[in-house]
């Protein structure tokens, strides 16, 4: 006699976690907080998450949306739904990618739901980009809620309710520089002079740290011209042609590699725990 096997229930409260985190793949949310509730609220129970990560602005003395916020909080806990908080500035395209690509390696064992109608326009970018940095995208799921009603309301009432459809959104990959070169972004971001960070390297400086983290390889009989020739060839040159990411600037004797506008802005979220 066959008997059915039990069917197992993936909707469950995240507050299992601690007991079954090795063996259960959780649904994990991430919603970018602007005007909106029932956006975040109705997809999360709807899809059954497990956990939500909200992102607010990260300056709350001027977040008009941190009331929202705390609705949303409150509700998804009543409907035990564990929420986690983290903060970008909601007017910086690479900082939101920069949070986004955070979440996304703290929950990468998990499948993860990325909500690009709850925010700003911005948000929204900022989500679809979060997604394409990566190579394995096959747990990465962007989704659009469209909302039943549009209200023209103040700022302290939510802009729409509830919830007509929710779409699926396919992710794309864009490229972004080899891991090494990203390394030497790095290495140039974070380097100090007197101190104080210049986002810039004597260029004799990048070549010595870059041989030290293997970022180059060098086997010649003329050990120094080799070594510049490497970082030239395998760093400096797609970093400067191909990315528009450093440009090199002569004072004196000496050559500094410089990060360029592009460079700043990449090196938010590109460099970010990034590892060799």
């Amino acid at each position: 006699m066959c008997t059915e096997k039990p069917i197992i229930q993936y909707g469950i409260s995240m507050h299992t976690e601690h007991t079954m985190a090795n063996t259960l793949k959780l649904r994990v949310h991430i919603a970018p907080v602007g005007f909106e509730i029932d956006r975040i609220i109705i997809p999360a129970k709807q899809m059954r998450a497990d956990r939500v990560w909200l992102i607010g602005h990260d300056n709350r003395a001027l977040d008009k949306a941190r009331p929202f916020l705390e609705k949303i909080r409150k509700t998804l806990e009543k409907n035990n739904i564990e929420v986690k908080e983290e903060t970008a500035n909601r007017y910086r395209l690479f900082d939101i990618v920069r949070v986004i690509k955070e979440i996304i390696l703290k929950e990468k064992q998990h499948d993860i739901y990325l909500n690009v109608a709850s925010g700003s326009k911005i948000h929204a970018v900022g989500l679809m980009m979060g997604t394409m940095i990566f190579d394995d995208r096959t747990n990465l799921h962007p989704f659009y809620a469209q909302a039943k009603e549009y209200h023209h309301t103040k700022v302290t009432e939510p802009q729409t309710s509830g919830i007509e459809e929710i779409t699926d959104l396919p992710t794309y990959q864009i490229q972004t520089p080899r891991k090494k070169q990203i390394a030497a972004l790095k290495i140039i971001k974070e380097h100090e002079e007197n101190g104080k960070k210049v986002e810039k390297i004597k260029k004799k400086d990048l070549a010595k740290i870059a041989l030290e983290k293997k970022l180059i390889e060098v086997n010649a009989i003329n050990h120094s011209q080799a070594t510049y020739a490497s970082l030239d060839k395998n760093i400096i040159a797609p970093l400067e042609n191909e990315w528009g990411y450093v440009e090199i600037e002569k004072v004196g004797k000496n050559r500094w590699v410089c990060l360029t506008k592009e460079g700043k802005w990449a090196s938010e979220f590109l460099v970010d725990k990034e590892e060799i």
